[in-house]
């Protein structure tokens, strides 16, 4: 298996507030299906389905709740931590955790969209972003 990740699923009670969010955050939505949102996102892709339906397909349980996994957009300088929250919140988000300096001696805050699911925003001053957007981690 190659090590990269191709794509990461949300499951969402309500995909028509959960596209609007995102494209209210600027994405926008690439393909036509009626029952599945994908957002074309760098070199991956991110897509909104049922979470009833996106349960069933992979065959787990779901409790409702957070599933133990956080994603995370990271981005050039500590005021760009601090936009993409406000971006975020005026988009519908609830900030779990303001932008702030972390022990790893880095920045980011933590915003967490309609559904639950956890976004960090963060500048690691260790870490490059390409203007293409991709990461090089150092070391």
């Amino acid at each position: 298996m190659e090590q990269r990740l191709s794509l990461v699923t949300l499951g969402v009670s309500d995909l028509d507030r959960a596209r609007a969010f995102y494209e209210g955050l600027g994405w926008r939505r690439t393909g036509d299906d009626a029952d599945v949102v994908f957002f074309q996102a760098g070199g991956m892709v991110l897509a909104l389905w049922s979470r009833q339906e996106l349960a069933k397909d992979s065959t787990m349980p779901d409790g409702g709740g957070w599933g133990g996994v956080t994603l995370a957009h990271n981005v050039r300088s500590p005021q760009e931590v601090d936009a993409v929250l406000a971006e975020a919140e005026a988009a519908g988000a609830t900030i779990g955790r303001a932008g702030a300096e972390t022990f790893w001696g880095g920045y980011s805050g933590v915003f967490i969209d309609p559904d639950g699911h956890p976004w960090e925003v963060a500048h690691n001053p260790g870490w490059t972003i390409n203007e293409d957007g991709s990461i090089v981690l150092s070391g």
